[in-house]
């Protein structure tokens, strides 16, 4: 039953990505369609999302409580961010899709296929867990994540303190995000009608995300669609160097049992589903991100169960 579960879950993902590919090739969509869905997720749904997840989930008390176990996936992370860059060069990644690559390899699906998939394995107890790894993973993806993919964009790019880049990387989404935790630190409670609202936009994230993949997806040309070493370096980043990591750092800093298991599972996650989104917002290569998007999730089909399996 919980296998079948998690499944289910990833088998959500894969069928709202067949809707976009599909409404495509009936040509309801199409590029414009697909850049109107960025700037919808990227200005709109998500920075609503953060509102609605972090001060819906999160308490001061709740903050400050669990604060001690961000520790893990920050380090965690971070170590992942600093492998990425260099498996980058080592597998001498495309210049065009080298920061795309970075991004993908240490960040990962945390919400859309990690919450499910925690509360199928542990149960609902895993939710704070689960959260708190998102906020580090958020964290990074909104940061380090963004200037990674802004970095492949045609253009001048300046240091990663420079202004060109702080512009980048201040996006609507983080500056939801750092709103919500500030207003949950400050014990500030927003009216039910804007929460409402938030909760609303939020959930049209993962659907319009889903679909956007989808249409990138469609006008990737079957021979253009090449398992090559920049293919191979996120899949094995994201199912295998990164749990590695977060075992090797679990082993030296002592929380508890349950806690370590949703961190390990939530660094096997596929491929953050806003990868995509954001390589089109920037002008990156938005078809291998979402290319990898789809492989990574429906690759996840193989590897939850193993590491479901490990875990119990």
């Amino acid at each position: 039953m919980v296998l079948l579960n998690a499944i289910q879950g990833i088998l959500t993902i894969v069928i709202m990505i067949s809707i976009g590919y599909v409404l495509t090739e009936k040509k309801w969509f199409n590029e414009e369609t697909s850049k109107s869905f960025a700037k919808l997720v990227t200005n709109v749904s998500l920075p609503a999302l953060m509102v609605s997840d972090i001060m819906g989930n999160f308490t001061k008390g709740k903050l400050m409580n669990l604060s001690k176990g961000l520790i893990a996936p920050f380090l965690s992370i971070a170590a992942c961010y600093i492998i990425a860059i260099a498996v980058s060069k080592i597998l001498k990644v495309q210049k065009s899709r080298q920061g795309t690559f970075q991004s993908m390899f240490f960040n990962s699906n945390t919400i859309f296929i990690g919450l499910p998939v925690n509360i199928a394995l542990f149960g609902e107890k895993s939710v704070p867990y689960v959260l708190l790894y998102y906020i580090a993973n958020t964290t990074f993806f909104w940061t380090l994540g963004v200037y990674c993919i802004s970095k492949d964009a045609p253009g001048e790019h300046g240091g990663i303190l420079s202004k060109t880049t702080i512009k980048r990387i201040i996006s609507p989404p983080l500056l939801g995000f750092i709103i919500a935790i500030i207003l949950v630190l400050l014990k500030i409670e927003l009216p039910l009608f804007i929460m409402n609202t938030c909760k609303y936009l939020g959930n049209l994230t993962t659907p319009l995300s889903m679909i956007f993949i989808g249409i990138s997806i469609h006008s990737v040309k079957l021979k253009e669609l090449k398992i090559d070493k920049d293919v191979i370096g996120v899949l094995l980043g994201r199912f295998l160097v990164c749990p590695l990591i977060m075992i090797i750092i679990l082993i030296l800093i002592p929380i508890p049992k349950l806690m370590k298991d949703v961190f390990i599972m939530q660094s096997a996650m596929p491929v953050m589903t806003n990868a995509p989104i954001i390589a089109k917002v920037y002008g990156a290569d938005s078809k291998y991100a979402a290319v990898m998007v789809t492989l990574s999730t429906v690759l996840s089909m193989i590897t939850i169960p193993i590491f479901m399996v490990i875990m119990s």
